[in-house]
């Protein structure tokens, strides 16, 4: 297995919001979340992007996204959840550049896909815990993720591991 260095990783939810579509049934909460310490802030931190929140909410509300969900936005990139059409116990996602909110693969080494970062990670278990315990879509839309700080204590341990084995 070839491993690519990573970087640090300390992710803060930075705000919370939700979007009503002008197609006047979908719905998404939208989730902030800046990575803070990197090189780099402006790709980052929402507070130091040329991009701003009400930015994001404009272009998004204006991209024909359908159904009902929960966005995790950062400067960078933007992960679009939505309750599947196709099976709605089934969460679907697509992955953007937030900048133009462009289609962005997130397709990695040997036939894997990015599933998600840890502030993602966390947000979608709370969303995805919502769902199941609420008995209707206005319940679920009352519910809100409370995760809001996400360190990583090593991002090198796989480095670490593999190397010495």
């Amino acid at each position: 297995m070839q491993l690519t260095p990573c970087k640090t990783y300390h992710a803060k939810t930075v705000g919370r919001n939700v979007l009503r579509m002008p197609d006047g049934k979908s719905v998404f909460k939208v989730y902030y979340v800046s990575v803070i310490g990197r090189d780099r802030p402006e790709l980052y931190e929402w507070r130091r992007s040329s991009r701003t929140t009400a930015d994001f909410e404009r272009m998004f509300t204006a991209g024909g996204h359908e159904g009902v969900g929960f966005v995790v936005a950062f400067p960078h990139v933007t992960k679009v959840y939505r309750f599947s059409p196709d099976g709605e116990t089934i969460l679907d996602v697509r992955e953007f550049d937030t900048d133009g909110m462009t289609a962005r693969g997130c397709a990695r080494s040997d036939g894997y896909h990015e599933l998600a970062c840890y502030a993602e990670a966390a947000i979608a278990a709370d969303e995805y815990r919502a769902w199941a315990e609420a008995g209707s879509v206005d319940e679920y839309l009352a519910a809100r993720s409370g995760a809001a700080d996400f360190p990583v204590v090593s991002h090198t341990k796989l480095a670490d591991y593999w190397t010495r084995r």
